[in-house]
């Protein structure tokens, strides 16, 4: 049962109790006297027909029940409250001259069930939609919300009054479909103060296209010239997709590669292969795809088998090895990118090149150094002490014989 609402009445010394009441349920009118002077107190209907004067209830009407009677309160009940009961009654006071307060009764009447109806059974994404929700013979008016998942989403209410003076009350939503709305609540909730936690729901049911994606399932790293290429497509919608199939844009799949279902396979790949492989995948509701552009790499190569190198001379002999490391060289197809350089090899060789000129310095300088050079100079012993030229010439004239040898060396 749900509580009346209550709303305050006073004239002079009576005060009473305005109420709300739910169709079907209780009513209780209350007429209370302040000060009462023994003045005699009774109750009377919308039509002014006594229901109870003092304790005696001359209206014969077995709903109208007498819950207290004293000097200072007249409380009646009204069972199984309907429609026609509302209205407003009167608490009356017989005093010079007489005093009135008054009490309306207002009934409730619920909404039947609510009604939700949806333009489409079945939904594609994308698209736009309609629901509609009814709430029908309430009292006053329901009010309608929409809810979709977590979410509230603005409707548009229309209200009619009917003769009896019923209210049907009929929400339309409209809203664009996404393939996340697939079994997505949507929920039509009722206001109204006669009732609680009054909805309907309906769940979505939504189409939408493959969502497609292609995985390589050989080889794992780089796609080298005589290698295999096995590529499957993954494609998932609703409905399932009813046809999967491969192409190479702008161009024809190879002659040799083979087709099975959702699986790609090309063997023994060159560079003639490049270019981009399409996954299609469609269904009733449309057609997607995706793409995987193959680059087909050069082979691996390796360099010659590591040399050595020897260089000796007559006292020492040095062994030097050169190792060459092994280098691959990977060209994108269809580019033309430059080939790498190995800078460890050619600093090697430069290495080896200057060991070998201070090996060739060391030999030739020893080799010089055994071959020394011998000359004589012949100079006038006591020429100095000539008086003149002539005489210095006389003395220096078979001076060969006392001569000393000088000699001097050079490398």
């Amino acid at each position: 049962m749900i509580p009346a609402a209550l709303h305050k009445v006073v004239s002079q010394n009576l005060v009473t109790d305005n109420v709300s009441v739910v169709e079907g349920e209780m009513a209780t009118i209350s007429c209370r006297v302040k000060n009462n002077d023994d003045s005699v107190i009774q109750l009377l209907n919308p039509n002014r027909q006594t229901i109870y004067f003092r304790d005696m209830r001359p209206l014969k009407d077995a709903r109208f029940q007498l819950v207290n009677f004293s000097d200072n309160e007249l409380r009646v009940s009204l069972s199984n409250v309907s429609l026609s009961d509302e209205g407003r009654y009167v608490c009356q006071l017989y005093t010079d001259p007489p005093q009135e307060a008054y009490a309306d009764i207002t009934v409730l009447i619920p909404p039947g069930n609510p009604i939700i109806e949806a333009r489409d059974e079945i939904l594609s994404e994308g698209n736009e939609t309609e629901m509609t929700c009814t709430a029908m013979g309430s009292k006053p008016a329901a009010a309608i919300r929409w809810m979709k998942g977590d979410k509230e989403l603005p409707g548009k209410p229309k209200v009619e009054l009917a003769y009896d003076k019923m209210y049907t009350v009929t929400s339309r939503l409209t809203f664009t479909v996404s393939k996340e709305d697939d079994g997505m609540p949507v929920m039509c909730i009722v206001d109204h103060p006669a009732v609680k936690d009054f909805q309907a729901q309906k769940f979505l049911e939504v189409q939408y296209k493959p969502e497609v994606k292609i995985l390589v399932e050989f080889p794992q790293g780089l796609t080298r010239e005589g290698e295999n290429l096995e590529l499957t497509c993954l494609a998932k919608g609703k409905p399932q997709p009813q046809r999967i199939s491969w192409v190479k844009v702008d161009d024809d799949v190879p002659s040799h590669a083979v087709i099975t279902g959702s699986d790609l396979y090309i063997e023994n790949l060159n560079k003639s292969y490049n270019g981009t492989y399409r996954c299609l995948a469609a269904n009733a509701v449309g057609e997607s795809y995706d793409d995987y552009i193959l680059y087909v790499y050069d082979a691996p190569t390796t360099t010659p088998i590591p040399t050595t190198a020897t260089t000796s001379t007559s006292t020492t002999s040095t062994t030097t090895t050169i190792s060459y490391p092994e280098a691959s060289q990977d060209s994108r197809a269809g580019e033309g990118a430059p080939r790498t350089v190995d800078h460890a090899v050619i600093g090697g060789v430069v290495a080896v090149v200057v060991f070998a000129m201070l090996c060739l310095l060391i030999v030739l300088g020893r080799y010089f150094a055994r071959h020394k050079g011998t000359y004589f100079t012949h100079e006038a012993k006591g020429a100095d002490d000539a008086a003149d030229a002539d005489t210095a010439i006389i003395n220096a004239e078979g001076g060969h014989t006392s001569s000393e040898e000088k000699k001097e060396y050079y490398i």
